[in-house]
């Protein structure tokens, strides 16, 4: 990530929030241990990272728009 240009990723404090408002706006989550967390936390992480990378890669390209 650091050799991104600005603007183009999450910071990882940016990343962590995000996928701690997911995992806890889930209702009431209930982990079985510290391993399922981390999993469902990296879990969460890669599919913030593919939706902001397909929504840039969208934009990028006219977001669909006719041209």
């Amino acid at each position: 990530m650091a050799r991104e240009r600005p603007g183009l990723t999450l910071t990882p404090t940016a990343l962590v929030h995000e996928a701690y408002l997911r995992l806890v706006g889930q209702g009431d989550p209930s982990w079985q241990n510290r391993a399922h967390f981390f999993a469902a936390a990296a879990e969460a992480m890669r599919r913030i990272l593919i939706e902001r990378a397909r929504r840039y890669s969208r934009d990028k390209h006219g977001g669909g728009q006719g041209g």
